[in-house]
């Protein structure tokens, strides 16, 4: 039997060997199948290349032509600047680099290249400013020119010459052998056709329409695998005998009178939600999902009560210490009322003493605290249950799919809630959470001041800190946010701690401010939030460690300096930390970015506060993976698949992985094997006992 593609080194594809290989681990090719799978990022229509005379500013095109002169130039003072004149039968333009002086040792006047980048007007002169470039040899003119080119990844070492090289030599050699994981009936219900035709078409395209073709049949065996995975997952979970609670109707009506306000339409539909998944006899995995300040913990702590009134415990676990303990400060204020009456809870944190860790675990084991609402710790393997019935995983997108099965391990096939304040679109939840059923909040509770959002150049600064002075002097409490903790050579931005000790001597003055950041001692940034929350602060400078806890009514205003260099979610996040309580906040945003693409980004976080708007428009523009973080299975395993833009294809493949899961759940028939090896390979982390064979 011939080897697997996956089990040939990529070193033995023509043209590769062992350094070059070396080189190719750092784009995690490390066999033939990686290297086949490494698909184009773009394509370049070198087929018909736009004119010099034809060319339009504005517009990001092509250009083939001949390199006419190479020379140095300096017209911008902090910008060291290469310059060529490029020439073809109908025209020349210019292209310029800057602080890449290394470049005219590529660039020879009588160079053939191709050039590709957005093309500009400068004093009356075409030019395109940092293109990407390739130069052209009589002997690669084959793979290189005339045809619809592919644009690969790169890393230090590797061109895009050596990657068409050797993705052609490996289809040469190996392409007949790449394998159709898809079973035959799926393929011909939904007319697929060979994945090896299929691979050879994104590789190296006969026209755009059998790239687009090929990439879905691409799309939808990505699809169809991650889908079945997680179909199999979900299965080996709810089929597992788990803990009836019992949940009376009375209890529901005792839970509403718990606490001090009332509760949402959308919290009590997500607490009945809870209360029919946890009274059967399988596990619940369920996500909760609702943007900031919606209620979810009031909700996550329902469950906890439910377990409680079932002799059973509850973990709690946060990403941060700081919200570890809001939650645990929260939920003491309801303790002795309703459904709460009589739970003993505890804090679990890494930074707590070795006494008083040991003395929450010995509570655990014991039975004798009800709910642990904690961080990391509480996975580590010291920390047992009596009966652990009952799981919450707050921010779920801050941890993995290792962690939560860590934890829920802890117990019998305890009943778990993960939640989430990022909004997820429902397609991406299939790819992402296709193993949990999902519940919405929808609505805020009523009473909360509005927030309004507004945009201010850099010049503009001092006005904006004297406007935040006013509104302190006021009484109420600002943040003041940078994406950076100090500041950096390479990029020429405010930072927090040169921008801290300039304001306690400038701007705030005789004001009281406190400095937090990730790189500081846990105690200090717990102290400082403390006196911001308990209103010995006016002003607390910071980083993005305000994304996730903090929550001080009080606090109504915020700046947040370098906008553009966040993503739109944390921008969200963040803003959430402010009109917490019944006055309106004011969210001032600080940019010197004049880009459309910017422009564009924050108009959309300036017009709306709907976090499932901003949350779309955010996962358009970044996508999937930059969005949850690489740690999120799910979305960086897919190499072509956007569940985004490529719902129709998600729905078909997900369809198809029901009916082969609910056919044939241990995947044994033969027809139905290749699918299995695969996913064992591809997604480890996802399987557990039912595929372990």
């Amino acid at each position: 039997m011939p080897e697997h593609l996956n089990d040939i080194s990529v070193q033995y594809v023509k043209g590769v060997g062992p350094a070059k290989a070396k080189l190719l681990a750092d784009l995690s090719i490390y066999s033939v199948e990686d290297l086949l799978y490494l698909f184009p990022f773009r394509y370049e229509d070198r087929s018909r290349f736009t004119p010099i005379v034809l060319l339009n500013a504005g517009e990001t095109q092509t250009i083939s032509g001949q390199v006419l002169a190479v020379g140095r130039r300096n017209f911008y003072s902090r910008h060291k600047t290469f310059e060529i004149s490029v020439g073809d039968k109908s025209g020349r333009i210019f292209c310029v680099w800057f602080n890449q002086p290394w470049l005219d040792k590529y660039f020879k006047p009588g160079q053939e290249a191709v050039f590709y980048g957005r093309v500009d007007v400068f004093k009356k002169r075409l030019q395109m400013i940092m293109p990407d470039f390739e130069l052209i040899t009589p002997e690669d003119r084959t793979l290189n020119m005339g045809r619809i080119v592919p644009v690969y990844p790169l890393t230090k070492g590797i061109t895009q010459r050596f990657l068409r090289k050797v993705v052609d030599a490996a289809l040469e050699r190996y392409g007949e052998r790449i394998d159709d994981i898809i079973p035959a009936d799926v393929r011909a219900r939904q007319g697929l056709r060979r994945m090896a035709e299929g691979i050879r078409q994104i590789h190296f395209p006969d026209s755009v329409q059998q790239q687009e073709k090929a990439g879905q049949r691409a799309a939808f065996e990505e699809f169809f695998l991650f889908q079945v995975c997680v179909l199999l997952r979900r299965l080996s979970i709810t089929t597992k005998k788990g803990i009836a609670h019992r949940i009376e109707k009375t209890f529901m009506e005792d839970y509403v009178q718990s606490f001090p306000f009332v509760l949402t339409r959308a919290q009590m539909r997500a607490a009945r939600q809870l209360a029919e998944d946890m009274a059967k006899p399988r596990p619940m995995l369920r996500l909760l999902q609702g943007d900031v300040g919606c209620g979810k913990t009031a909700v996550a702590f329902f469950g906890c009560a439910a377990a409680f009134h079932n002799n059973g415990q509850s973990a709690f676990m946060a990403p941060t210490e700081i919200l570890a303990q809001q939650h645990y400060v929260h939920f003491e204020k309801f303790m002795g009322r309703g459904v709460f009456k009589g739970m003993r809870p505890a804090l679990l944190t890494s930074s707590m003493s070795k006494k008083d860790k040991e003395q929450v675990s010995r509570g655990l084991k014991e039975g004798d605290i009800d709910l642990v609402i904690g961080t990391h710790a509480l996975l580590q393997e010291t920390v047992a249950f009596k009966r652990l019935t009952f799981v919450v995983i707050d921010e779920q997108h801050k941890f993995g799919v290792d962690q939560r099965a860590l934890l829920s391990a802890k117990g019998t096939n305890p009943d778990v809630l993960v939640m989430t304040a990022t909004p997820i679109p429902r397609t991406l939840c299939l790819t992402l959470y296709g193993d949990l059923d999902v519940s919405v909040i929808d609505e805020m509770p009523p009473g909360r001041g509005r927030v309004r959002t507004y945009r201010f150049t850099m010049e503009k600064a001092p006005a904006v800190y004297e406007q935040v002075r006013r509104q302190v002097n006021k009484g109420t409490q600002a943040y003041i946010i940078y994406p950076m903790v100090e500041e950096s050579e390479a990029l020429d931005l405010k930072a927090a701690k040169e921008m801290f000790r300039h304001f306690i001597q400038f701007e705030f003055k005789g004001l009281r401010l406190a400095l937090i950041h990730g790189q500081m001692d846990r105690k200090e940034a717990r102290e400082a939030m403390l006196k911001f929350k308990n209103h010995e602060l006016d002003i607390l400078v910071a980083t993005t460690i305000l994304e996730v806890g903090i929550d001080v009514a009080n606090a109504n205003v915020m700046v947040i300096e370098h906008a553009e260099r966040f993503g739109l979610s944390q921008l969200h996040q963040m803003r959430g930390r402010i009109g917490r309580g019944p006055q309106d906040g004011v969210c001032i945003l600080v940019t010197d970015s004049r880009t459309p693409e910017s422009k564009a980004r924050l108009d959309v976080f300036i017009k709306t506060t709907d976090g499932f708007k901003i949350a779309r428009q955010d996962l358009e523009i970044r996508g999937p993976g930059h969005y949850f973080g690489r740690h999120q299975h799910g979305v960086n395993e897919l190499r072509t698949a956007d569940p985004l833009t490529q719902m129709d294809i998600l729905e078909r493949a997900r369809q198809e992985a029901i009916g082969l899961t609910r056919k044939d759940p241990s995947l044994e028939d033969q027809a139905n094997r290749l699918v299995r090896s695969v996913i064992k390979k591809r997604y480890p982390h996802y399987l557990d006992t039912l595929l372990a064979g």
